[in-house]
């Protein structure tokens, strides 16, 4: 399985993350299949590649938790605007 999830980089008490695409089985600090963004927690930071992090998670990939939170937070899952269908709402039933 395809993990979105952050990896560790930086020296001690400055740390930064990258967003990266990876196998499940990888390490924490291993080669990413793909770096989709950068987090700095420290001044909030938030840099993604929307269009390839969309790409992913349309392939199966399923962000952590806290990339999900980061993902949520710079609106990457927000909907789509689109017309509205015209079917019927409700149906009259005869008993």
């Amino acid at each position: 399985m395809i993990k979105l999830r952050l990896k560790r980089f930086g020296k001690k008490r400055e740390v930064s993350y990258r967003i990266v695409a990876a196998k499940s089985t990888s390490r924490r600090d291993g080669r990413p299949l793909a770096e989709l963004g950068f987090y700095n927690p420290r001044t909030d930071e938030t840099r993604l590649n929307v269009p390839a992090i969309l790409d992913w998670i349309s392939k199966g990939a399923q962000p952590t938790e806290t990339v999900r939170s980061i993902l949520r937070r710079e609106n990457v899952f927000a909907p789509a605007t689109s017309e509205p269908t015209s079917e019927p709402v409700s149906e009259q039933v005869s008993v």
